[in-house]
């Protein structure tokens, strides 16, 4: 807004979500004097004039190609798109969009295949046993969806991008059932390959939903969580009807068994790797478990000062001055995005390559991590002997645990699985855990392993372990190197708010 001086005008500039202009309104006075003067009945004062210039690309036009993409952009896209998202959000709705048009096109085809299944065109089908058949599928997915979302309900948000891939590999297992259904001797068998479709479809509603969800919250940017999920599901509408109309053209022609099976995996293998080229556009910006092995790996190779746990008897001489900039190497979301795998094994304690290629052979296994676990299932780790009265015996020197973690949020110990050299390390959190202190605790794990992984002619027995544990502790905790490490990742765009290294329900202890 801006006033013009003597006229006595004020010109008002209206803007778009993203502060484009759109519209300039010039309000000017009235001319002084008797002649100029309309007056208003009501009032008795003077009329202002209103001047209104449009912007060039909001101005009315005529239809044309711009036009019409603009208001596709409107009715598909989140308002304010690309700013109200995220940068990975385009690639990913690209490629989830061919994705659900091909397995629109297979799900025509196996849809054939139930109602013929079913006994669709025989004289001698009864309508009675299909919808008993219905009851049953329904009956055995509702089963499913209960307990896969027990067993998995924690870990769909930490891994969406995997379970958003296992969705569809579910659902294509499904289509591949219900066309193998028609070959199978009705009763019994039919049934049963019938059902495991429903079971499976069923898990994908459950997976597909849920990581759906939590992929949608992360290419929120501007808290337009529910918009984004309204316009992706006016997108998937718009190309499952296409889908429809054109398999309707591919189902009258395709009605072969050979022509059926070849054009069904040839659209299953189209509709997964479209869905992998997806899952691996997206760039998320919390730690799980395999993102915070890269992540943590990476910065803590590069710290110059990390050889001094290598040392056989390290010196307690430190560093003569803090360090102004981060001397190490910060990995983005969008370079750890280019080396996660899809499917990880879960608590796999991974030593990741420096190096932000692709490339995953040099990476180094150095064991499996629990986090948030029970103290019975921590202390028998150890040893998983238990008297006859329910009291265990173990190794594990508490005493000495406690007193090294008593400024801790966590309690860490490693055990090894003999000469593999194979380590386990159990992280319990207290009650005053924070979700940067479980980063802590998977950093300290991994760099304990780490250290412990590195080849020695020696049997390494409980004081060593404690040893090690108390020297990577220290490590951490020298001029808040963790801290510096927290710090400099969150300049890179990382997000350590998000609770993402639980994939179950944890436990917490009271010290």
């Amino acid at each position: 807004m801006a006033l013009t001086g003597d006229s006595a005008a004020i010109t008002f500039t209206e803007v778009d979500e993203v502060n484009h202009p759109t519209a300039t309104y010039i309000y000017s006075e009235p001319a002084a004097g008797p002649a100029h003067v309309t007056h208003d009945k009501k009032y008795g004062e003077g009329w202002g004039r209103v001047d209104v210039a449009h912007a060039p690309s909001s101005a009315p036009a005529s239809w044309s190609s711009k036009a019409l993409l603009d208001f596709l952009v409107d009715v598909f896209l989140p308002a304010g798109y690309p700013h109200s998202v995220t940068d990975d959000y385009a690639p990913y709705q690209f490629f989830d969009s061919l994705q659900a048009f091909s397995s629109s096109i297979a799900g025509l085809l196996s849809s054939r295949a139930v109602l013929q299944g079913v006994g669709v065109g025989n004289a001698d089908a009864s309508p009675t046993s299909a919808l008993l058949l219905h009851i049953l599928q329904d009956t055995s997915g509702r089963i499913a969806t209960i307990l896969f979302a027990h067993r998995v309900g924690t870990a769909l948000e930490p891994e969406c991008k995997m379970y958003r891939l296992a969705a569809d590999i579910f659902n294509d297992l499904a289509m591949i059932l219900d066309c193998l259904s028609p070959m199978i001797p009705a009763g019994a068998p039919r049934v049963i390959i019938l059902s495991t479709a429903g079971v499976l479809r069923a898990l994908c509603g459950v997976a597909g939903g849920s990581s759906k969800a939590s992929l949608s919250a992360h290419f929120s940017r501007w808290g337009n969580l529910a918009e984004v999920n309204a316009k992706d599901s006016s997108q998937e509408t718009i190309i499952s009807l296409i889908g429809m109309l054109v398999g309707s053209l591919v189902v009258s022609h395709v009605t072969s068994f050979a022509a059926t099976w070849i054009s069904l995996l040839m659209l299953l293998a189209l509709h997964l790797s479209l869905n992998y080229a997806a899952v691996r556009s997206v760039q998320m910006t919390s730690l799980n478990r395999q993102r915070a092995n890269i992540v943590f790996s990476t910065i803590l190779s590069s710290d110059p000062e990390l050889t001094l746990l290598t040392l056989p008897e390290p010196t307690k001489q430190q560093p003569t001055q803090k360090h102004t900039q981060s001397p190490w190497k910060t990995l983005t979301p969008a370079q750890v995005a280019k080396q996660e795998k899809i499917f990880e094994s879960d608590g796999i304690l991974r030593w990741s390559p420096t190096t932000t290629t692709t490339s995953t052979l040099s990476s180094q296994t150095l064991g499996y991590c629990r986090i948030g676990t029970s103290l019975q299932q921590f202390l028998a780790s150890s040893s998983p002997s238990s008297t006859s009265t329910g009291s265990l015996r173990t190794p594990i020197p508490m005493l000495n645990l406690t007193s090294l973690f008593s400024k801790e949020h966590f309690i860490i110990f490693l055990t090894n699985s003999g000469k593999s050299r194979t380590w386990h390390a159990n992280i319990l959190l207290k009650n005053t855990s924070t979700t940067q202190s479980q980063l802590k605790a998977w950093a300290h794990a991994l760099l304990t392993a780490r250290v412990l992984s590195m080849p020695s002619s020696d049997k390494v027995e409980v004081e060593d372990i404690m040893n090690v544990l108390e020297r990577t502790l220290s490590f951490l905790n020298d001029y808040e190197r963790f801290d510096r490490y927290a710090a400099a990742l969150t300049e890179k765009g990382w997000d350590l708010g998000v609770a993402a290294l639980e994939t179950k329900s944890g436990r917490r202890i009271v010290v």
